[in-house]
């Protein structure tokens, strides 16, 4: 039964079975079987497909041989200066456009403009102040 006054109840644990090696090299040996049937099973649904498995070589348009790294195309020399004068072409109409348009010169405060900015703060500072003396 169940104690009440903080002694620990004492269950019975499961007792663990002890492993030996050789069990589980007979376990390895068994899942292997069972990894041989089952990738035999998806090679032969894979064929019923018509599906290429890892490592068959594509059948061939004779159906004999194995088929070679298809042709690399080249270029006829026609082909080749037909492509290069079209690129120096576009080079030429790139240089043809006019760079563009300096900045213009940055504009600089006349004294006349200064002494009117300066006035004009000068007032609107004053006008605050008169407005906040008067509310406090």
């Amino acid at each position: 039964m169940f104690s009440v006054l903080g002694e620990r109840t004492k269950m019975p644990r499961q007792a663990q079975p002890k492993v030996d090696e050789s069990i589980l090299e007979m376990a390895i040996v068994g899942y292997q079987s069972r990894l041989e049937e089952v990738s035999a099973k998806i090679a032969d649904l894979k064929a019923q497909l018509g599906r290429r498995g890892p490592g068959r070589p594509r059948a061939t348009a004779t159906g004999t041989g194995q088929a070679g790294q298809p042709k690399r195309r080249t270029i006829s020399k026609a082909g080749r200066a037909r492509i290069a004068a079209a690129q120096r072409a576009r080079w030429a109409a790139q240089k043809q456009q006019p760079a563009q348009a300096e900045k213009p010169k940055k504009r600089k405060l006349s004294a006349a403009g200064l002494k009117a900015i300066r006035e004009a703060t000068k007032k609107r500072w004053a006008a605050y102040r008169k407005a906040h003396e008067s509310a406090v």
